[in-house]
């Protein structure tokens, strides 16, 4: 695998989101890690700190269609897939795509809308694809949702349920900017304007390249085994709910990615320790438990499981 050819769209994509992110490098990586594993993130953070934003500048820099979608309790399953309308002119039934039918979603405090809108949102991020009056309609690809939640308030909201959750490959937190970073952010010219000066910095063909290539790199059956170790251990702790297969499945290819960004085509130890909270966390705490408790847990785990440093 071309090693240089994720270094090189490492920088580019972070020089580009950097003129408008400021001091969230990790979370702009995390963002393109899942991107290239064709995976969703639940981005919990409180409001204003920058969560469009960060979405916005990275479908900018990838050149994909961008799209916000804000969640409501009166937001129904059509307002997202789309609806069939008769037209009157053609004496026909017509398909009129919803918001859905786009490449990166931001799915605004998705837990205000009700379970039946969250599920249709469900089958289009697991599935990639819709269906209506029996119709399946395959989305655009590639194809990446960002769901936001504001964990502050909790009046008028549906909790996502584990098996939701679950689906997430990702779940990430902004958190707030340092002092400096902060003073130069709200001394410069509106961050929206620059997002909308943020030009493309690599081609479709390349991003169609890298989605091909991560799945190259070489995970070694000791580090396999140390992800097995952590996922097991999970499953015994009677305090938390233990990670799925789906969840190992994710953190085996977000280490792959993680790698490949790093400038290496096979993973180590450190790879999987950088990914273990985001990975991990939301899929055994669920919706009960807070992303500083889960996080806690995950590194306990990550504590009591032997680093296969001697097999490498």
């Amino acid at each position: 695998m071309n090693t240089e050819l994720f270094r090189a769209a490492r920088e580019k994509i972070l020089n580009n989101c950097r003129k408008a992110i400021l001091g969230k490098d990790d979370v702009i990586l995390h963002v393109l890690e899942c991107f290239l594993c064709s995976g969703h993130i639940l981005l919990e953070d409180v409001p204003g700190t920058g969560k469009t934003m960060l979405l916005r500048s990275f479908a900018r820099s990838i050149g994909g269609d961008f799209r916000r979608i804000q969640f409501t309790p009166d937001l129904l399953p059509s307002d997202l897939t789309g609806i069939n309308f008769y037209n009157m002119k053609n004496q026909e039934f017509e398909f009129r795509p919803g918001p859905l039918f786009t490449e990166i979603i931001l799915a605004d405090e998705i837990n205000r809308a009700t379970p039946r809108t969250q599920a249709a949102m469900l089958e289009a991020m697991e599935e990639r694809q819709v269906s209506i009056d029996g119709v399946t309609y395959q989305m655009k690809e590639p194809f990446m949702v960002m769901a936001t939640e504001n964990p502050l308030e909790s009046y008028g909201t549906f909790a996502l349920p584990e098996a939701q959750i679950d689906r997430f490959f990702m779940r990430l937190k902004m958190g707030y900017m340092s002092y400096e970073e902060e003073k130069n952010v709200i001394s410069r010219k509106p961050v929206a304007e620059i997002i909308n000066e943020l030009q493309p910095v690599v081609a479709a063909e390349e991003i169609a390249e890298l989605k091909k290539q991560v799945r190259l790199v070489r995970v070694s059956d000791a580090v396999t085994d140390y992800m097995m170790d952590i996922i097991t251990a999970s499953r015994r702790d009677s305090a938390s709910i233990g990670v799925s297969t789906r969840g190992g499945i994710a953190l085996y290819a977000a280490s792959q990615a993680h790698a490949a960004l790093e400038g290496r085509d096979y993973v180590i130890p450190e790879d999987v320790r950088d990914l273990a909270v985001p990975v991990l966390a939301h899929r055994i705490g669920g919706s009960a438990m807070s992303m500083d408790n889960a996080a806690a847990r995950v590194q306990s785990l990550l504590e009591s499981v032997k680093v296969p440093l001697e097999a490498l």
